[in-house]
């Protein structure tokens, strides 16, 4: 299952405006392409912190009933927007979060700032300093979000162009092609064994360790076996 910036989204889907060809050959040339050390590839996402996460398993006393502890979740959320470098020289795991909602805004400026590494962020987009380019040609790679769709970044993508950064659409309803996906299921299920809590600022804390926890383990684990099927 394939697409490209430059043709229509599948099934039918209308792409963002400004479309415009981008890298060419699909999203297994753009791995490929990361793979051999041409260009750099981020998985780009975001994912929700509820202060009652998900309880897989518990164990009890026979005749003793299990106790699992509940907060309500109304307005109490923390927010994470994060990218994944997995076949790079140097894997890693880029992260914010926040205890408000995440838009457009947001992710154009964490492109520019945090994996463009543009001095002076988004804020430099149309006039980065004199032959400014970013040190590797860079694809980032987003699922088919109303943030990401928005006019907000989509109409920046021929200034991203000139300083290496290409964006990459996935087909509709694909998840698994994602990475990051992963990293945020393995955040919440393993990363984060406390299962309630009480206030906005302590599960902000647990998030924060929790990914600073990840994003360490991505950094010191070869390239090879982080990559995926």
């Amino acid at each position: 299952m394939e697409t490209h910036p430059g043709q229509p989204a599948a099934q039918g889907r209308p792409g963002p405006p400004g479309r415009r060809p981008g890298p060419a050959g699909g999203f297994t040339a753009v791995r490929l392409r990361s793979e051999v050390g041409v260009e750099d590839l981020y998985y780009l996402d975001e994912s929700g912190f509820s202060p009652t996460l998900p309880t897989g398993y518990t164990w009890a006393r026979i005749g003793v009933r299990a106790v699992v502890k509940r907060e309500d979740t109304k307005n109490r959320r923390v927010n994470a927007l994060g990218a994944l470098n997995e076949t790079g020289p140097q894997p890693e795991l880029l992260w914010t979060a926040v205890d408000h909602k995440i838009d457009a805004a947001m992710v154009l400026d964490f492109i520019c700032t945090d994996i463009t590494r543009l001095p002076g962020g988004a804020d430099r987009l149309a006039d980065p300093p004199p032959g400014w380019k970013r040190h590797r040609p860079c694809t980032i790679v987003l699922d088919n979000a109303q943030i990401h769709r928005a006019k907000l970044v989509t109409e920046r993508r021929e200034d991203l162009a000139a300083i290496g950064v290409h964006l990459f659409y996935l087909p509709p309803r694909s998840p698994e092609l994602n990475h990051i996906e992963c990293v945020w299921r393995s955040v919440k299920y393993e990363d984060m064994p406390v299962r309630a809590y009480t206030s906005t600022p302590e599960l902000h804390t647990a998030v924060d360790h929790a990914l600073t926890r990840r994003a360490a383990a991505v950094a010191t684990t070869t390239p090879q076996s982080l990559k995926t099927a």
